[in-house]
């Protein structure tokens, strides 16, 4: 009995670490799509700012850490970010996974036709 409830509460651990990763993956991705297209708007010049300012700033605000900003060479608005979400350790065993959600995203101008 006390195996079956030792093996419950692992089963509920791995579940949770799963769910935790799989919403810090969903709040990375949302977070560098949200980064990229305003610093491509700010690379334009449609709204103010550092186009890397602008992303970092963003992803900040949606709880993620923008870990990479790079702006095309060309001049052309074009920006590719990314950014990471950490997670909550709760249980000790699960520091030595990396559960953080990654996210990249790249936006620039709309092509032109």
């Amino acid at each position: 009995m006390l195996a079956l409830i030792g093996a419950a509460i692992m089963l509920i651990g791995m579940v949770l670490a799963i769910v935790t990763s799989v919403s810090a993956q969903s709040k990375a991705a949302t977070a560098a799509d949200l980064a990229a297209l305003a610093a491509a708007d700010a690379a334009r010049g449609l709204t103010t700012g550092e186009p890397c300012q602008v992303a970092a700033h963003l992803a900040s605000a949606h709880d993620a850490e923008l870990t990479s900003c790079q702006r095309d060479a060309g001049g052309a608005g074009t920006v590719a970010v990314t950014t990471r979400v950490s997670t909550v350790y709760w249980l000790e065993w699960l520091q030595d996974f990396d559960l953080a959600g990654v996210g990249k995203a790249r936006a620039g101008p709309p092509p032109i036709e």
